[in-house]
């Protein structure tokens, strides 16, 4: 019995020492093929890939760093400024990747922007003189083009299917390194509202990506292009295991647009929105704080001629659920013009559908709609009626602050409602008087992507400048 033992104790040691052997070995193949499979997406995408090198133009200009997005240090946009304060040129650099195979390029808005000359360097080494085809600064992609052809390129894949955890990887040139591959997962999906883009819906990845990889692709483990790198979250100003990808579902009509025409015409709607909070939704006697609340509707808007009013809530568009302001604003937009959709609202209790056709946007009308949102003021003309209410003889010009929101940037600098503006500081040299809403709109549209408006107002007998700032 005893000797039966001890063979037994020995012979499921062998067997253990030999299963553990064999489980080794299983383990060490499964690793050399993860690292296989790596390596080979690496050299089908590493072609593809591009680096691009910018001059821009800089004389009379204030000298701006381009890692202070908003005069702080959280989010960092990806390019280098290599040239000091008082030069003429500054250089700055990204990257991008190749889509087709004459040449057509894709990289972020910002990466190109002002440029006087954008030269790819493709991995092979070869260098060329790109021509820019196109940007669109709302969603922050731009298309640029070499001439030449036979050329490697990559193809999208669908971001919709990504997963948190799901597998990524990061191409470009940080800090000038070209050709880095770096690995992640996908840590969230639908970042929005950060303040980096009009339109937001951003992968979060960890995959290591640093100042050099804006306008890289995000391939997923098939090498298809899932997302475009576009910023990181950072106190330093290099990696810190956030970064911001533009999902290629929001790419791809993009860019598409910009290669057939140019340019990027999109749907419009004519509403404001916004979010139904606990409170918001007890105050109304709703059932749960589902949907999205119409509280301004744009007279002549394809939202007014389909009947929708100020007060509607939006529960559904073409049968799916609304709960989210951000990203039915991007929906809508990502549609293209003269399309119709059905909106199932709630009206005075009651659902009811209706059907709209969407207009195409107005870039004025949208950028001066935006920057009044962003202000939080909404604005009349001075009628005969406004100005003797507030006291204005018939000589005064201006446009009344009829509301003014609670904790928004127009509140913080200072503005009241009744307060006149009579102006808009484009710079210190290019002072617009305003004496109606058409004139303001046309004011604020020469303000670009400045970080500051500077208004001109009048509350009396005294008028002194506010300066606001922007996200």
């Amino acid at each position: 019995m005893h000797k039966r033992f001890i063979f037994g104790l020995f012979g499921a040691l062998a067997l253990t020492t030999a299963t553990f052997a064999d489980s080794s070995v299983q383990g060490t193949t499964l690793l050399e093929q993860i690292s296989e499979a790596i390596a080979e997406l690496a050299e089908r995408s590493k072609p593809a890939t591009v680096s691009i090198k910018c001059t821009i133009c800089a004389q009379g200009q204030e000298y701006s760093n381009p890692f202070d997005m908003f005069g702080d240090d959280f989010f960092k946009r990806f390019f280098g400024q290599q040239n000091p304060q008082g030069q003429q040129q500054q250089t700055s650099g990204g990257s991008g990747f190749l889509v087709s195979p004459d040449g057509y390029i894709v990289t972020n808005n910002h990466v190109i922007k002002d440029a006087t000359q954008v030269t790819v360097t493709l991995d092979d080494g070869r260098e060329f003189q790109a021509t820019v085809k196109g940007s669109d600064s709302r969603t922050d992609l731009a298309v640029i083009k070499i001439d030449t052809d036979n050329l490697p390129y990559l193809n999208f894949g669908d971001s919709d299917k990504l997963r948190a955890g799901d597998l990524v990887f990061a191409l470009g040139n940080p800090f000038g390194l070209e050709g880095t591959i770096t690995k992640g997962i996908v840590s969230a999906k639908g970042r929005q509202d950060l303040g980096i883009a009009t339109y937001e819906d951003f992968i979060q990845t960890d995959a290591p990506i640093n100042p050099g990889n804006s306008g890289g692709p995000l391939l997923n483990v098939r090498g298809e292009v899932i997302g475009v790198n576009t910023a990181i979250f950072s106190r330093s100003g290099g990696y810190m295991g956030i970064g911001l990808a533009i999902p290629s579902k929001m790419v791809q009509p993009v860019i598409d647009q910009i290669m057939n025409n140019g340019s990027v015409k999109r749907a419009y709607l004519g509403i404001v929105l916004q979010p139904i909070d606990k409170e918001l939704s007890d105050a109304m006697n709703l059932d749960k704080a589902d949907g999205v609340l119409i509280s301004d509707v744009v007279k002549g808007s394809p939202a007014a001629n389909a009947g929708i009013q100020q007060g509607d809530i939006i529960l559904q568009y073409n049968g799916k659920p609304v709960k989210n302001v951000t990203k039915f604003r991007n929906d809508i937009a990502m549609m293209n013009p003269g399309q119709s959709i059905q909106l199932k609202i709630m009206r005075n209790g009651k659902p009811m559908t209706l059907t709209v056709e969407l207009g195409c946007q107005n870039d004025g009308e949208v950028i001066s709609a935006e920057l009044t949102q962003k202000l939080g003021i909404e604005l009349e003309n001075l009628t005969p009626e406004w100005a003797s209410r507030l006291g204005y003889s018939s000589d005064v010009n201006g446009i009344v602050i009829s509301k003014v929101k609670q904790g928004s940037p127009a509140a913080m600098a200072g503005l009241r409602p009744s307060f006149l503006i009579t102006g808009v500081a484009v710079d210190w040299n290019n002072q617009k008087p305003v004496k109606n809403i058409g004139e303001f709109d046309a004011a604020l549209q020469e303000l670009g992507d400045k970080k500051y408006i500077i208004l001109i107002v009048r509350h009396q007998n005294f008028q002194r400048y506010y300066t606001i700032k922007l996200n």
